[in-house]
């Protein structure tokens, strides 16, 4: 069974190395949702008592774990996958983390948690099993809602922080289900910022949180809280090295301000909307400026431009060859950003960004340098495809 639960999840999430920097933790179909005590029933936003400075490092996790766990899940996936062997459709089960978020009982957790599932349970302890509804999914951010019937006191929201405030060193806390050992908690701090993971669609999430609070298989979906004990990310992958699937110190959750809009979007409509250009680019630098006799010292080089894109609608066009500067492969020949709606830009994060922020059908004006001109640019951005490829 074991070995036939692994061709699920490799069927499921295509393989480790489909998700780029990370490896997805495949933890099952388990979901916590965290929510404010004081929170209304759909609310995303939530509240947490200061750190007092009298606290020891210990003393900051027992008192987190105390107020959270309660509102930690796990997430059951009853999953139909295709046996890549003989090529039947076969059942598995698949187990992951969660966390409550309000008490109309809404749940979050990883879309690669519930991707396939036929049906979705939740677990708080013992056998307190509860079916849960598929709110809506969004593979773009690896998010999913769920929601359950449960009486209001069974329900424990976890305040939800900023994830936006925080900073590397501060520390951290995972609480989660690895390995199916219920609620089992995990510290560290906040290794690194801004890093970037391959969603399960082949996107790109940006602002990720790396930590080396310990991760494994059964995390995915349960949350990462600040030492003040409110969430700030969702754990969703792990780099694993050359280890396997173990932790090795380098996890990443998708940042809580991410999560907060999209997963409200989802309770709204049922799904997420995501703005969407069609490009692919590269930041830059002085050395490519100088080496490619770039037109700006500064901004975005568009490298590809997809046929049928917003981009492509507007005229813009992609590289045309490759060159090699200082051993990094860059494709050039195509259009130069340096601004974006009147923002100078310096590097395509920052252009990604400004796309993120807006919502389809959004008028995005571009300042392109082409052959030797300058010209205004204007895109009505459409909406993401299902998928990047």
């Amino acid at each position: 069974m074991k070995s036939f639960l692994a061709l699920v999840a490799a069927a499921l999430l295509g393989g480790g190395a489909a998700l780029g920097v990370g490896t997805a933790i495949w933890d099952g179909g388990t979901t916590t949702v965290i929510n404010s005590p004081a929170a209304s029933d759909s609310s995303l936003t939530s509240q947490s008592e200061p750190v007092a400075s009298s606290d020891t490092t210990a003393g900051i996790a027992e008192r987190i774990y105390k107020a959270a766990a309660p509102g930690v899940v796990q997430v059951t996936s009853n999953v139909v996958a295709t046996d890549p062997v003989f090529g039947q459709p076969q059942q598995g089960q698949a187990l992951g983390s969660g966390f409550v978020i309000d008490k109309a009982g809404h749940i979050l957790t990883n879309f690669h948690v519930v991707d396939g599932a036929k049906e979705v349970f939740i677990n708080f302890t013992g056998n307190d099993k509860y079916k849960a509804k598929i709110v809506g999914t969004d593979p773009s951010t690896d998010l999913a809602v769920l929601q359950i019937d449960a009486q209001s006191r069974a329900l424990t929201p976890l305040p939800l922080g900023n994830s936006d405030a925080i900073q590397v060193g501060e520390p951290v806390v995972a609480i989660g289900n690895p390995f199916g050992l219920d609620r089992t908690e995990t510290a560290g701090i906040v290794s690194a910022l801004q890093r970037e993971i391959q969603a399960p669609n082949g996107f790109t999430i940006d602002k990720v949180i790396q930590t080396d609070a310990a991760i494994n298989k059964g995390n995915s979906g349960g949350p990462l809280l600040d030492a003040g004990g409110k969430v700030i990310g969702i754990n969703s992958q792990i780099e694993t090295g050359d280890s396997g699937t173990g932790n090795v110190g380098i996890g990443f959750a998708i940042p809580i301000n991410t999560v907060r809009e999209v997963a409200s979007e989802i309770i709204k409509t049922g799904e997420a909307q995501h703005a969407y250009l069609g490009v692919k680019m590269q930041t830059i630098d002085d050395t490519l400026a100088k080496s490619a006799r770039l037109p700006a010292e500064k901004g975005v080089i568009l490298t590809t431009v997809q046929a049928g894109s917003p981009a492509a609608e507007a005229g813009l066009k992609g590289g045309t060859r490759s060159v090699v500067v200082d051993g990094t492969t860059y494709t050039v020949g195509g259009d130069v950003i340096t601004k974006a709606d009147g923002r100078q830009l310096e590097t395509a994060d920052q252009l990604r960004e400004i796309v993120t922020s807006k919502d389809p059908g959004d008028k995005l004006s571009l300042e392109v340098h082409r052959d030797g001109s300058t010209e205004t640019v204007t895109v009505t951005l459409g909406s993401q495809p299902p998928s990047a490829s």
